[in-house]
């Protein structure tokens, strides 16, 4: 079947700065994607390149099997986009405003417009700010406007850049349920950098970070992948801290080890990274008795999907990573 959006190996460059470096992805029919990434990552400069607003540097992008950059025209039909700023004419009707973009959008008749406006009215709750001027509205009513509009010529697409960005939490919240509420029967792809939206939203997430893509999947499988263990131990044998972390470092299951400031004097603290699936604490006791180790304190936990998304994104992470997709 073919992906209703097909991403491979695109780049984006101005001029000597790289914004995309070689992205692949796909997304299938139905799916409702978080497009994750810190400010610069190259979100908004993929989405734009999805719409057909920047043409790629190289790569190839397909909207339903069609070539962004080929036919563009038909690609866009497929296509409802709210940008991140959501720009709108602040002097029009929300009525007028929504019958303006039926009629760029190819909507001829008057009555087939009428019936577009009416459905999108009713979707996106604007019912009672039909006649009132867009300037007028607070924020989250200007988003249902532009959701209104992105949906009117009821498209299979729907790409949404940074929805509910400088939205109070009652106005996030229903954004994001009619959002949920589209996603039953839309693909659609949302970019964002808050967390708890993709959380709450979408069943898929991808992070990005330089302009590459770092992680895939869905974002409970992002946030479960791991366990950690922060403990606090006192040596006997007065080891260092470089010391106990090599004695540590020969857990089984262990993935990584963190040293970091411990809160009472000759005591070492620790993070430990292993599988979700791997229990550190049995070993660790049969560590710390071979080695004179004294366990003062022990946390475990899951590891979140912020937590997942700062070792991908922040800037050591991304610098030490590689180029090619994971």
């Amino acid at each position: 079947m073919t992906a209703m959006i097909h991403i491979d190996t695109l780049t984006k460059s101005y001029g000597a700065t790289r914004a995309v470096k070689g992205i692949s992805f796909d997304v299938g029919k139905g799916q409702v994607v978080g497009f994750l990434g810190p400010n610069g990552a190259g979100k908004s400069t993929t989405m734009k390149v999805l719409t057909g607003y920047l043409e790629p540097t190289s790569g190839t992008v397909t909207i339903k099997g069609i070539d962004v950059v080929k036919d563009a025209v038909e690609a866009r039909r497929h296509i409802g986009y709210l940008p991140e700023n959501n720009p709108m004419y602040e002097e029009m009707m929300v009525e007028d405003y929504l019958d303006y973009v039926g009629r760029m959008r190819g909507l001829d008749s008057v009555g087939g417009r009428a019936r577009a406006i009416a459905v999108a009215v009713e979707r996106c709750g604007l019912g009672d700010k039909r006649g009132k001027d867009i300037g007028e509205l607070s924020k989250g009513y200007r988003q249902r406007v532009g959701l209104a509009q992105a949906i009117l010529h009821d498209p299979d697409i729907l790409i949404l850049d940074e929805p509910t960005t400088g939205l109070d939490p009652n106005q996030v919240i229903e954004i994001r349920n009619l959002i949920k509420t589209l996603g039953a029967e839309k693909t659609i792809i949302m970019s964002t950098h808050i967390l708890p939206e993709v959380q709450h939203t979408c069943s898929r997430a991808i992070i990005i970070a330089d302009g590459q893509l770092k992680a895939d999947g869905p974002p409970s499988t992002l946030s479960s992948d791991a366990s950690i263990l922060d403990i606090t131990v006192r040596s006997r044998a007065a080891a260092s801290s470089e010391t106990v972390a090599s004695m540590l470092r020969l857990l089984p299951g262990l993935s990584d080890i963190t040293s970091k400031p411990a809160s009472e004097a000759g005591a070492l603290s620790f993070t430990l990274t292993s599988k979700a699936d791997a229990d550190l604490r049995e070993p660790l006791f049969d560590a710390a008795v071979k080695n004179h180790l004294v366990v003062l304190s022990m946390s475990r936990h899951a590891v979140s999907l912020e937590e997942t998304f700062r070792k991908l994104t922040t800037t050591d992470a991304v610098s030490s990573s590689s180029t090619s997709a994971v």
